[in-house]
């Protein structure tokens, strides 16, 4: 999915704030509405059972980011894990991701990275939800939420030294950018998430043009019929890769043949369950190989 074009901007009303500068808006309940209809006989639902688990508010500059983690219940010194959402926002299907991680030890939190955008529980139509709220949001504001999101987990029970990070789809992308920016990440997990694209005021660099800045290693996987992400881009990546410094050169692309985009979304039509079983382990694997 591609974010609408800038023009947009100018054709919207203005935003209405609350007095700290965010939209108010929350982590949301239930499955976002613009995703379609869940698919409930293969929507996974893990339990909060032996959890510390619900919304929390990460401070930021301007105000506080909503946002949903999951631990292990009196545990602390935990790795950590963001997770980045799709442009439907953490939703029940994000918010489940983190519960799954939690039960593997981590602590796993998902901020709401549209915040001051918008909230994408309330949007209907993704043409508008990538207007109105997707299509406005600059990279610089994402990695300076996902560092304000990395400095409340080391306040909350999270070790500093093992940080990582996974996302999916538009948070797949912002996977890539965060292990460009942050020095102390020490793995990501992207999940089809664009490689390439235009620059623009609000996007000024694609993944594929910073691979030479990669500071920890990547994990990608894709779908071989992802109708959004060219495989030639996907080659073009692990070739850049191949050519980039050690953590490009530790950082690693699977695809799956048979997989179309949003391949691990088990809310929607476009799940797979076997893909998604094998490259979540394969995730998991990865997270442990880098000392998460």
């Amino acid at each position: 999915m591609k974010d609408q074009d800038a023009q947009f901007d100018s054709l919207l009303p203005p935003l209405r704030l609350d007095r700290r500068g965010f939209i108010a808006t929350s982590v949301a309940a239930g499955f976002s509405l613009a995703a379609g209809q869940a698919v409930a006989q293969t929507a996974i639902s893990t339990n909060a059972d032996g959890l510390t688990a619900g919304k929390v508010d990460i401070p930021a500059p301007d105000g506080k980011i909503p946002a949903y983690r999951a631990a292990p219940q009196g545990k602390k010194g935990l790795p950590t894990l963001i997770v980045v959402s799709e442009i439907f926002g953490v939703h029940e299907y994000i918010q489940d991701v983190c519960r799954r991680l939690a039960h593997q030890g981590y602590l796993a939190v998902a901020p709401e990275l549209f915040a001051r955008q918008g909230d994408p529980s309330k949007y209907t139509e993704i043409p508008k939800l990538q207007a109105e709220v997707i299509g406005k949001v600059p990279d610089a504001q994402v990695q300076g939420d996902l560092d304000a999101t990395a400095a409340w987990a080391a306040a909350n029970g999270g070790d500093t030294d093992k940080l990582g990070i996974l996302g999916f789809c538009w948070g797949g992308r912002q996977v890539w950018l965060y292990a460009a920016h942050n020095p102390k990440l020490k793995a990501g997990a992207a999940w089809y998430g664009q490689l390439a694209g235009e620059p623009s005021e609000l996007k000024p660099k694609s993944v594929i043009s910073l691979v030479n800045e990669l500071k920890a290693p990547v994990l990608g996987a894709y779908g071989g019929k992802d109708a959004g992400i060219p495989q030639a881009d996907v080659d073009r990546m692990r070739v850049a890769l191949a050519q980039g410094p050690a953590a490009a050169k530790a950082s690693r692309i699977d695809v799956y043949p048979d997989a179309p985009h949003a391949f691990h979304a088990d809310y929607r039509p476009s799940y797979r369950k076997a893909e998604a079983e094998q490259a979540w382990t394969r995730m998991l694997d990865w997270f442990k190989q880098n000392g998460l």
